[in-house]
């Protein structure tokens, strides 16, 4: 080659490595209006959360490996009721209190209240008496022991004598000198008096007072006669940290710098309420180089499209790119490394099965995606048949369900049925152990997963075989 070539190839390369570093320090090109929300470099960002209304989604680097993204699952608490004290009556069909509203107060002999599934009716005075009601239940007070019961209506009753008005749907409650018992299907009402009384109803129930015990109860509903205490809201489990995969890994990187589809400003509370951001639940913050970004977020009305997002800094309102979100909507399936391996059958070259105290290393040999070749050590040239299907049965196994890390599966059993050890030029480069839960559900741990995670059913017969192939020859 002539001085001149050389010379002609030496500019054509300086050229293009110019040209390259040119290339490799412009800025990525961008969408047509796309704006930035966050001018940040993607070192900077060391955490991202997602929140909804029932749980959150966190993507952070791991501080001994930045490269290594984790992900966190978790729930969060249920809100609390409102108000202190909850005096509540409760029926199928109406709601009774003892004062006011479908229940009415009866004074005679005694005091009395009556409530039903519809209505209740009051009674007063020493002498006659009006009890009526739909589905009713209604209340005496005298002398002489009366019962008055009406299918759709109680019949009203007064005098010195006895009288009995006699009904399907409603029971009636009394108070006098002796004892009475009041019945309804629908409804039952209650009762104070000299005597003690007692008062059942299938769907509605009412409180009572008076100086003698009394029993009011219902199937399906109890009433309260001052308050009721609220329902204790059920635990919340621990968040779930996982390894994040490659997904995770690019999908971090798109959130430093935050670019949105365009900036729509500051907007009134009128429009604020019309595209969901008012009264959102959900929301984003990135934290960078410490410092927390908060951020507001909301779908549009139709379900479909790209989401808005709000800045909290200063209110301005942006239109987010519709391919952010959903892998952290998704990020129990989409974000989580579910492996439970790096390496892939060319990966090591021995392997060493134990169960208990007796173990049997084998020579591997193949090449993906076929399955490994077993020969014993010390038969190289033979190679087992039986210990290779097994060994491919359960390297092909899924997990089901990944646990985080630092938790531990209920009721697993200490000794883990078999142990595989993967070795590769003398050293190891990775194990699985495989280990049976009170529940008979079956749980493995590799080099690496974070923790435990569920497998398929059926590895009953997989950890019988292990025992074969480890037992005395």
């Amino acid at each position: 080659m002539k001085a001149r070539d050389v010379a002609v190839q030496g500019v054509l390369a300086a050229v293009a490595l110019v040209a390259a570093f040119f290339v490799w320090q412009r800025e990525p090109a961008r969408a047509p209006g796309e704006v930035t929300v966050e001018d940040a470099q993607a070192g900077a960002l060391d955490r991202i959360r997602y929140d909804e209304e029932t749980r959150f989604v966190e993507l952070f680097r791991d501080p001994q490996d930045r490269d290594t993204i984790w992900v966190r699952l978790g729930s969060k608490p249920a809100k609390p009721g409102t108000g202190a004290q909850n005096a509540t009556d409760a029926g199928a069909l109406a709601e009774a209190t003892s004062d006011a509203g479908s229940a009415t107060v009866d004074a005679g002999a005694g005091p009395h209240t009556n409530a039903g599934s519809v209505a209740a009716a009051s009674d007063g005075g020493a002498n006659p008496r009006t009890n009526a009601g739909a589905v009713a239940a209604a209340s005496d007070g005298g002398a002489n022991p009366r019962t008055n019961a009406g299918s759709v209506a109680a019949a009203s009753d007064g005098g010195a004598n006895p009288r009995t008005n006699a009904g399907t749907l409603a029971a009636a409650s009394d108070a006098g000198a002796d004892p009475h018992t009041n019945a309804g299907t629908l409804a039952a009402a209650s009762d104070a008096g000299a005597n003690p009384h007692t008062n059942a109803g299938t769907l509605a129930a009412a409180s009572d007072g008076g100086s003698p015990p009394r029993a009011d109860a219902g199937m399906l509903a109890s009433a309260s006669a001052d308050a009721g205490t609220p329902a204790s809201p059920a635990p919340v489990p621990p968040p779930r940290e996982l390894r994040g995969n490659d997904v995770a890994l690019k999908l971090f990187a798109r959130f430093a710098p935050l670019r949105a589809q365009r900036d729509l400003g500051v907007l009134d509370d009128q429009k604020l309420e019309e595209i969901g951001l008012a009264k959102t639940e959900r929301g984003l913050t990135l934290t960078l180089g410490g410092t927390p970004r908060t951020f507001r977020l909301a779908s549009p009305a139709s379900g479909w499209g790209a989401p808005y997002l709000q800045r909290t800094s200063d209110g301005h309102v942006f239109l987010l790119g519709p391919a952010l979100l959903p892998d952290l909507e998704a990020a129990a399936s989409r974000l989580v490394d579910r492996r439970l391996h790096t390496f892939d059958v060319d990966g090591f070259d021995r392997v060493v099965i134990s169960t208990g105290t007796a173990s049997r290393a084998f020579v591997a040999s193949g090449k993906p995606p076929g399955a490994v070749q077993l020969s014993p050590v010390d038969a190289p040239g033979t190679p087992d048949d039986f210990a290779r299907n097994w060994h491919d049965r359960l390297w092909r196994l899924t997990p089901v369900e990944l646990l985080g890390r630092g938790e531990a599966p209920p009721g697993l059993d200490p000794t883990p049925a078999f142990r595989v050890e993967y070795q590769r030029g003398g050293k190891t480069v990775g194990e699985l152990s495989m280990a049976k839960a009170s529940d008979n559900s079956w749980y493995a741990r590799t080099e690496f997963t974070p923790g435990w995670v569920r497998m398929g059913g059926g590895l009953e017969l997989l950890a019988e075989d292990a025992a074969k192939l480890t037992a005395p020859r």
